[in-house]
């Protein structure tokens, strides 16, 4: 068998559809699985295969769908009227590579794999590959016809279909690998003389045995490869099916999940040795565990680098930062983007933190905000501490020197600075800068008077 590599390959990704049964205005394509629309996980498994072209069928939606991959090496046919598969294809006919194989994808069908494609691309060389799958409840979908010897023949559709040919398991997934030599003359040869008046790519399988051409029909033992999602239930179950087919790797790579059908990840997650993560757990983006973190229940992690035994407690929302080793979050902290986290900081329940830098050994522990800071080693931040970094128009920065300490309820308006080992008094509004070394209290006088009575409710 030809190694695929050797000759040119042209993909076909069939994205033209409404989705009907999706009942939703956005094209059934950019709906999305784990985080990234159906359409851009089959265009990844494309790209994958190194093909001299991709070529993507669109329809409704207009320009929506081209757009949502805007700078992508694609080439986009619209197919304005909706008159069937091979009507499709026949768009992408002057973009064909004459002596290029053709592998035709669908772009609702996002858990084919590369290898998979791979395989029928090398069957098809100079001829025609199908994938099938055999369905214990074919009902809907094409049916594989083969003749005494069990070769594949032709594939009806149901409306079509004899009764006989109903009763067949063995079905169409859509896939196919083609010679384009073969494939630009079969088009030209198509019809609509069909119960639903459409041109149906599938008529190409009893050309090719009328000419002689040989057909290779794979069955693809995993159905959930095949599947394609035409409403939100079908949508429900695959998102299941990649998540848990993904806890599963988690798990075999020596991930300790509390429940793995409580997991989502919506991107890519890479882990160290004795990582371990609790229920509810969404990752989204690129998110980064070293060795031995332990990440709470339900927390939110999204494109994010997390050191070793760094512990995340739960309820905690960590967005574009990076954490050193040996850190404490939460519960219900907030680190927001830009933030850097150095060893061994501690941030505390209900702390904010964004696009700051806190340094080796620095605490933040309670009911907290902290914005554009820059924070020294070893800096103690009270509970209540509020960084004032806007003014109603521009943004401004607090430095807080090493081994400061900063009361609790302080008010810091930036632009600030607090030297090293200063001391900042509790409930202390701070506009000046405050030396290194020194207390520095700021607050207004207390006055008691004499015979206050409250109001009473009339």
């Amino acid at each position: 068998m030809p190694d695929s590599s050797s000759y040119p390959l042209n993909i076909v990704i069939l994205a033209a559809g409404k989705g009907t049964r999706m009942h939703s205005s956005t094209p059934k394509v950019l709906h999305k699985l784990a985080g990234t629309s159906l359409l851009a996980h089959v265009i990844n498994t494309a790209e994958s295969l190194n093909p001299s072209k991709i070529i993507v069928v669109y329809g409704y939606g207009g320009e929506a769908v081209p757009q949502a991959f805007a700078g992508k090496n694609i080439t986009w046919v619209k197919q304005t009227e909706q008159l069937g598969t091979g009507h499709a294809v026949q768009q992408t006919v002057p973009y064909l590579d004459t002596d290029a194989t053709t592998l035709i994808l669908l772009g609702d069908v996002p858990l084919v794999s590369a290898d998979r494609c791979k395989s029928l691309i090398e069957a098809a060389h100079q001829q025609l590959a199908l994938l099938t799958v055999i369905k214990p409840e074919p009902k809907g979908y094409g049916r594989i016809v083969r003749n005494e010897q069990c070769l594949p023949q032709r594939i009806v559709e149901e409306k079509d279909a004899t009764e006989a040919e109903r009763a067949i398991k063995e079905v169409n997934s859509g896939i196919i690998a083609v010679a384009n030599t073969h494939l630009k003359n079969w088009l030209t040869r198509l019809d609509n003389n069909n119960a639903q008046r459409e041109y149906y790519l599938t008529d190409i399988v009893a050309m090719a045995a009328n000419d002689c051409v040989a057909i290779n029909a794979e069955v693809c033992d995993d159905e959930w490869q095949v599947t394609g999602i035409n409403s939100k239930l079908d949508l429900a179950a695959v998102e299941r099916v990649y998540q848990t087919r993904l806890a599963q790797k988690l798990l075999q790579g020596g991930v300790t999940l509390h429940d793995p059908a409580r997991l989502d990840i919506r991107g890519s997650l890479t882990t160290g040795q004795d990582v371990e993560i609790d229920v509810g757990c969404i990752f989204e983006g690129e998110v980064t565990l070293a060795d031995g973190v332990k990440i709470g229940a339900y927390c939110v992690i999204k494109d994010a680098s997390i050191g070793a035994n760094t512990i995340v407690a739960p309820f905690s929302h960590i967005d574009q930062a990076t954490i050193a080793n040996d850190c404490r979050i939460g519960p219900y902290a907030r680190i927001r983007p830009g933030t850097e986290l150095n060893t061994a900081a501690h941030i505390g329940n209900f702390v904010e933190i964004k696009n700051s830098q806190i340094d080796t050994g620095s605490k933040v522990n309670h009911l907290s905000y902290v914005g554009d800071t820059t924070v020294g080693k070893n800096v103690n931040i009270g509970a209540g501490v509020i960084t004032c970094n806007y003014d109603g128009v521009n943004k401004s920065r607090t430095v807080i020197g090493d081994n400061a300490f900063i009361g609790s309820d302080a008010q810091l308006i930036a632009p600030v600075t607090i030297g090293a080992n200063a001391t900042i008094g509790a409930g202390s509004t701070i506009s000046k800068d405050a030396p290194a070394g020194e207390l520095t209290v700021s607050r207004g006088r207390q006055v008691t008077v004499p015979g206050w009575k409250r109001p009473v409710k009339k």
